[in-house]
């Protein structure tokens, strides 16, 4: 029935931090942008490459969500990459604060968790 996941909506309490954080800090290419006059409301399609990865949104004062891993919910977003180490570099030079890397003890491979602007748990995993 399901043949793969579309996109992933996230509302940000800061529009201009968010777009550039998920642009400028994690590389993702704009895709489109569009401001909804009757909801008071940005949305940002993000693609990585040529997969259509994130729609951001912005609403008037949307209240804040608990982040925790362990809230009910979406536990974190993760992303692959080909070398964790190079890539907690590359946000830390960006400003980005990581968590140590960790070993998953069931498959072996290297993953890591850091924020995004609004404390969204996030994760990168080598594969």
């Amino acid at each position: 029935m399901i043949a793969g996941v579309h996109h992933i909506a996230i509302i940000c309490s800061n529009y201009e931090r968010s777009k550039a954080f998920y642009t400028q800090v994690l590389g993702m290419q704009i895709v489109r942008e569009v401001y909804r006059e009757e909801r008071q409301s940005w949305k940002l399609d993000l693609a990585l490459g040529d997969q259509y990865v994130i729609e951001l949104f912005s609403f008037p004062e949307p209240p804040p969500r608990p982040s925790r891993p362990e809230a009910q919910g979406l536990r974190h977003l993760a992303f692959t990459v080909p070398d964790v180490d190079k890539a907690v570099l590359q946000l830390q030079e960006r400003g980005v604060i990581t968590e140590p890397v960790r070993i998953d003890p069931y498959t072996g491979k290297r993953f890591t968790f850091f924020q995004d602007p609004d404390g969204l748990p996030l994760e990168l995993y080598e594969n």
